[in-house]
């Protein structure tokens, strides 16, 4: 066998399988590589004969799968809102870390400035995540549904009342309250807001003023265009991997977390768990997510819908029993509005943390994630910290890198004699096979020996891809000089040059090739390779490039002992 081939193979078929799961990401298909199972065993999905109905505002809901917890209850959850809000409509919200827009008609929060996260186009500017204006439709809603026939319940869509006089963070939390009333059910909705913190607590708050028990629901909703959220992916969308996913997502316990494309719910191919106790449900971009979790242990309904061409909506749908009258009822829940900062999110609700999926690797990707943030803590810096999980990482392999290298360093040695025997023997490819295992044997070399434990490290590598790009905390961090920025490519092609180089070096530090093509074929991988991480976040190939300089640095010194041992001059 020939090992120089067998390398050249797996590294096509690994660079081929990288950039066709981009490519499958890229047409809204799910990952091959990220990505957990959507599960088989959920609710039959919807009929693309569903009746659909009319909404106060004239928008139409989605079509509903019929269900005993939702049959009289979902048909009547509002669309959305008119997209164009006056400013006199609208009233302001500011804590340290967030300031926020509530629009009256129906207290949805309309927008969100994230103040510790500058945008990408104007770096004075803080990132904007939830937004309906400039053609950017993505809201938060909450409201009642389940009113009697003629009656109609405060929804998304009904005018509310501010009473909270406060609107900037005075102490450790904020207090928003809205209020508003119809056919006799109160609805006070309560946002509470906390110091440093993204998770927001909400409380539904109903009251019932007729002379009749009510049964109403509450349904909880995140409203959100189809369009991808491209700014924020730094590397072209056919090159993005697993950080490029936007669309909704939902958790339980018995189906664990799904994905679905904005196609499928478009095509109604979607599938997802229809009922649950437990769990939450978000809406997921590269580094930020929305996410409600509504109360753990009261059973309720999903639904992801499109309301209209190119926009979707992710709700809950909660019976809350019987209101006698003149008696009210509080339903709490949590809404997370923010980065996707996973120590967090873990304390919010259980699995939230997913929403950074690692896929299937995520046994390896979260430990390098752990490791990657005690270093932080201990370095400050997240490039110094990428170099040194970068040595710590090479460190940990390097019996198997170094089992590799000699392997090499021994093929390098006998290269002059596996070509005499390549001319003595010709086409003959039986006597020259033979031959040259006779020679593996003589010299005690594995054929294998420079590719298992590079097979090994592959898994390694993927998970650290995943992991340095889908950490919302390398977003916006510094190395040194000229690198602003981690999450975005080398604005000077530094880096990717420098990659480009080391590569040329192992190259010639490798055994030449005795076929001339395959010889040409490696020389070029190092162009393909590094064109690619041209457009890849420096970070990554920061990593890329330590790793070449060390493995460079193992490489000589396992040769210099081969030919030392061998008695031959190392060149």
């Amino acid at each position: 066998m020939d090992i120089r081939r067998t390398i050249l193979l797996m590294i096509f078929s690994f660079s081929l399988l990288m950039l066709w799961n981009n490519w499958q990401v890229h047409q809204g298909n799910p990952s091959l590589l990220g990505g957990q199972p959507q599960s088989t065993e959920s609710t039959a999905k919807p009929s693309p004969d569903s009746a659909s109905t009319a909404t106060p505002a004239g928008v139409p809901t989605a079509p509903v799968t019929p269900s005993a917890s939702t049959d009289t209850t979902s048909a009547n959850v509002p669309g959305v809102a008119p997209t164009a809000v006056s400013q006199a409509q609208l009233v302001n919200f500011k804590t340290d870390v967030l300031s926020l827009s509530f629009d009256l008609q129906g207290a949805q929060l309309v927008r969100a400035d994230l103040l510790s996260f500058p945008s990408r186009e104007e770096k004075n500017q803080p990132f904007v995540l939830l937004n309906n204006r400039g053609g950017q439709t993505y809201v938060v809603q909450s409201g009642l549904t389940g009113a009697p026939a003629g009656s109609l319940y405060p929804t998304h869509l009904a005018q509310y009342t501010l009473i909270t006089t406060d609107r900037e963070l005075n102490g450790d939390k904020l207090v928003i309250k809205f209020v508003s009333e119809s056919s006799g059910v109160k609805l006070t909705k309560t946002f509470t807001l906390q110091k440093s913190s993204y998770e927001i607590l909400v409380d539904h708050q109903i009251e019932n003023l007729t002379a009749q028990p009510i049964s109403p629901s509450v349904y909880l909703q995140i409203t959100r265009d189809g369009k991808d959220a491209a700014s924020e992916n730094s590397t072209p969308s056919f090159m993005s991997g697993p950080v490029s996913f936007t669309g909704p997502a939902i958790y339980s316990e018995q189906d664990k977390f799904q994905k679905v494309s904005f196609t499928d719910i478009e095509k109604r191919k979607a599938t997802y768990v229809k009922e649950a106790d437990n769990g939450w449900f978000a809406m997921v971009q590269h580094y930020f997510v929305t996410a409600w979790v509504p109360p753990q242990g009261k059973t309720r309904s999903y639904e992801m819908t499109e309301l209209q061409k190119n926009l979707f909506a992710v709700r809950s749908i909660e019976p809350v029993g019987a209101i006698a009258p003149n008696s009210q009822l509080n339903i709490p829940a949590k809404l997370w509005v923010g980065p996707q900062d996973q120590d967090g999110l873990e304390k919010v609700a259980p699995g939230l943390d997913l929403v950074v999926d690692y896929g299937l690797l995520t046994i390896i990707a979260k430990p390098l994630f752990a490791l990657m943030t005690w270093l932080y803590t201990i370095l400050g810096n997240w490039g110094w910290t990428i170099v040194v999980l970068t040595i710590l990482i090479k460190a940990a392999f390097y019996p198997l890198s170094a089992a590799s290298y000699r392997s090499m360093a021994k093929m390098k040695l006998v290269a002059p004699r596996l070509q005499a025997l390549k001319e003595k023997f010709g086409d003959d490819r039986q006597k020259l096979n033979t031959a040259m295992m006779e020679m593996y044997r003589t010299e005690k070399i594995n054929p294998l020996g420079g590719c298992l434990p590079i097979l090994v490290q592959i898994p390694v590598f993927i998970s650290l891809y995943y992991v340095l790009g889908s950490s919302v905390e390398l977003r916006g961090a510094p190395w040194i000089w000229w690198i602003k920025d981690l999450a975005v490519q080398d604005p000077y092609f530094i880096l990717p040059v420098v990659m480009m180089g080391t590569m040329f070096i192992q190259m010639k530090l490798n055994p030449t090739p005795p076929d001339p093509m395959q010889a040409k074929v490696m020389m070029f991988m190092p162009l393909v390779f590094g064109a690619m991480m041209f457009f890849f976040p420096s970070g990554l190939v920061l990593y890329w490039c330590v790793n070449n300089i060390l493995s460079i640095a193992q490489q000589w010194y396992v040769m210099r002992q081969i030919a030392a041992t061998a008695a031959i001059p190392h060149r």
